[in-house]
């Protein structure tokens, strides 16, 4: 049998050979062997162990996943975290009300009574982690397809998550690494009791909105603060006024030192995904198909928002979550084609193609091996594209805060589904209690008119951008109908569609039953989403999933073939959600001819921004008398709030949230986003500019402190000076 497993000496050669430290993601339980020593050569004063140990209370102990896509950071004895304010977005939304409008004017609890329990919330902590490259991959064989490899890789998962678990009231889980190459078991700690503790207004905590997003210099005060609880035993439990605040094994002390120019920096977090090692094929598929049309289509979706929460209080805290997440990736995927370009990432990647093909062709063995690499996956992503292209497309336009209505009607395919055959009684109450659940939560934050809107402009969009043989049947059949007037289809569908109306919706439900499926099928809305749905299902995710599984399977040995033939150039693993360390230094950057931006920001320029007239510039009233009077407490810095400032540690989505600290281990800042000049590092870094962007810590404990009067927060904190 033969094995591509990465081995020591492979990775020692990679990691080693002109290494640049600055870029990349690393896996804590490694850090002793392969990056220790570069981190104090820049300036860290710790040890690996520090960082990572299951022998005694380190970093990763203090570090969680907050909610399951961003991280957050234990921050004192009593299980206080703190995270981004966009990362607890959604919580504060779902928490807020017109009356008490968390979001727009912020909340801070001033006693344990006070903390506001937050359903939904949670956060995960790693145990430990081990390579189980051994195990995963006993059985497999080079002859196998993709779907033989895969239940193999599966039973041996089953095992051995089951018994790394048994007895305990962890989770386990098996990550790929190098493509597949390499592959670690998880053990994590979950904990469902999550109290809001405080945040400060949308003016601070969004301040510049969409329009500074993945901008540097930046002035937001991106923090929220939370707190954990458990049971007395200090174990996970569920949601009780009995619980206490949970006593983490570790939390960040925090320093009010600040920052310098050329100061160490380390980020530990949890992020999502990159892309590092992936061939040109990808990057164009990405770059030249995808990316243009979701821009456009989340262009038109944003407009219509942003147009409805300009006039409406309740609809901007209807629809602040929402527009928040499209616009985020909307930002980013413009940013991305930009830097790809910029950098000429294609042409880069085929002329490292290129070289990889001679250097094949060279040896008869490494033909034998990699020869139809390169061939196999430029004829895989020239189907791929349009697939991925379909899928995401349909799901921007229906499924993903595009005709909302439309998006709801797809959770009725359940309760219809199950009056096919024999009605299953039992189940049928269970999905009826879910669906009317769910409809109290979507009806909280929909806006009729506001979706009449989206559903003219997608529907239209939807038509234009993709080929009819790509379109769902009852679009089709709609458009036909209309003659492509979605205005007038829109006016005579929503009034009448239960969709789109709360009361009607839970009147239908409440009572539905085996006649109910033909009155169901007459609605318009529904029809819609019942043929997308299963236009996606039945035509295009089998293939989808096909394609993928192929590139999957290419992957373990296109990475190895990289590292053979690259052995000076640094290989760490794509980022996959599990717990990371990067670590660089504080640094400004030009971001073109003649333009340098310096490493951080201050109160100065929140002032500087501030406009009444626009909502993500209107600076509080209290912030600016602080700024008047520089009543600045033990915050300031050469008579200045320090606000946020830049390094060059390499991060990605998931790193929101992620403590930044200095060489002393100490929080420094928190991380929430990254420059706009580099945002393509998901794809390419690029060390002239790639640069995460973080909170200062001391402007969040100065909002705490003077701005929102929460002393008695900071009073359990470890605060260095």
């Amino acid at each position: 049998m033969k094995r591509i497993i990465i081995g020591t000496v492979l990775l020692t050669i990679a990691l080693f050979a002109n290494a640049i430290p600055d870029e990349g993601m690393w896996i804590p339980i490694l850090i002793e062997k392969y990056n220790i020593r570069l981190m104090q050569e820049k300036g860290f004063k710790l040890t690996a162990e520090d960082i990572y140990s299951v022998n005694k209370a380190c970093m990763k102990d203090a570090v969680v996943k907050f909610g399951g896509g961003c991280t957050g950071e234990l921050i004192s004895s009593e299980g206080l975290l703190i995270t981004n304010h966009h990362c607890g977005y959604g919580a504060i939304q779902r928490l807020s009300t017109i009356e008490h409008d968390y979001l727009a004017n912020g909340y801070w609890a001033m006693s344990r009574e006070e903390e506001i329990p937050s359903p939904g919330s949670f956060i995960t902590i790693l145990k430990s982690m081990e390579d189980v490259t051994d195990r995963m991959m006993k059985g497999i064989t080079d002859e196998m397809d993709s779907e033989a490899r895969q239940n193999v890789l599966n039973a041996n998962s089953d095992e051995i998550r089951k018994t790394a678990i048994e007895g305990t009231h962890y989770t386990a889980m098996i990550t790929p690494f190098y493509m597949g190459n390499q592959y670690f078991l998880m053990i994590y700690e979950t904990f469902n009791d999550i109290r809001f503790v405080g945040a400060p207004p949308s003016a601070i905590g969004k301040f510049g909105g969409d329009t500074d997003n993945w901008v540097w210099p930046r002035h937001t005060g991106d923090f929220s603060v939370w707190r954990v609880y458990a049971g007395k035993d200090n174990k996970p439990a569920e949601y009780s006024k009995d619980n206490v605040p949970y006593k983490p094994l570790y939390h960040f002390l925090i320093s009010l030192k600040g920052v310098h120019e050329g100061d160490f920096t380390m980020v530990l977090g949890y992020p999502g995904s990159t892309s590092e090692y992936v061939p040109s094929y990808n990057v164009d598929m990405v770059k030249n198909y995808i990316n243009p049309k979701r821009i456009a289509i989340q262009t038109t979706k944003i407009e219509i928002m942003d147009a409805a929460m300009n006039k409406d209080p309740l609809i901007r805290l209807q629809y602040s979550a929402k527009e928040f997440g499209i616009a985020n990736g909307w930002k980013k995927s413009i940013g991305e084609n930009q830097g790809l370009e910029r950098m000429k990432t294609i042409e880069k990647k085929q002329e490292f193609e290129k070289r990889l093909t001679e250097w094949i062709n060279a040896d008869e063995n490494r033909k034998a091996k990699y020869s139809k690499l390169l061939p196999s996956y430029e004829k895989l992503y020239s189907e791929l594209k349009d697939y991925s292209l379909v899928s995401s497309f349909t799901s921007d336009a229906f499924f993903s805060t595009g005709a909302e209505a439309v998006g709801f009607a797809r959770n009725m395919m359940t309760l219809a589904g199950l009056y096919e055959g024999t009605p299953y009684e039992a189940k049928i109450s269970v999905v009826r209690s879910e669906l009317l659940s769910g409809a109290k939560g979507f009806f909280k934050n929909y806006n009729r008119e506001t979706d009449k809107k989206l559903f003219v402009a997608v529907m239209k969009m939807y038509g234009e951008n993709l080929d009819p043989k790509w379109q769902a049947p009852e679009y089709i059949k709609i458009k036909n109908f209309c003659k492509g007037d979605f205005q007038a289809l829109a006016d005579k569908v929503y009034p009448a569609t239960i969709f789109a109306d709360e009361a009607k919706f839970t009147a239908f439900v409440s009572a539905f039953n085996k006649g109910s499926v033909a009155k169901l099928q007459k609605d318009p809305i529904y029809r819609l989403a019942k043929s997308a749905s299963n236009f996606i299902s039945e035509n295009i995710r089998g293939e989808l999933n096909r394609l993928s599984s192929e590139i999957q399977k290419l992957n373990p040995l296109y990475m190895k073939a990289q590292m053979e033939f690259d052995r000076d150039r640094v290989f760490y693993p794509d980022a996959n959600s599990t717990l990371r360390v990067a670590y660089g230094t504080v640094k400004g950057y030009y971001s073109k001819d003649a333009v340098y931006f310096k490493h951080y920001t201050t109160l100065k320029g929140i002032i500087e921004k501030d406009n009444p007239e626009i909502f993500d510039y209107d600076v509080p009233d209290r912030l600016k008398q602080l700024y008047t009077a520089k009543d600045y407490g033990r915050y300031a810095q050469e008579g200045e709030i320090p606000v946020c400032f830049i390094a060059d540690n390499h991060t990605t989505g998931g790193n929101s949230g992620s403590p930044v600290l200095n060489a002393d281990g100490h929080l420094i800042g928190i991380n929430f986003d990254r420059a706009w000049e580099g945002v393509a590092s998901d794809l390419a870094y690029n060390p002239d500019q790639s640069r995460n962007i973080s909170l200062d810590i001391r402007y969040a404990l100065f909002i705490i402190d003077k701005f929102a009067g929460a002393v008695y927060l900071l009073n359990e904190m470890t605060i260095v000076e």
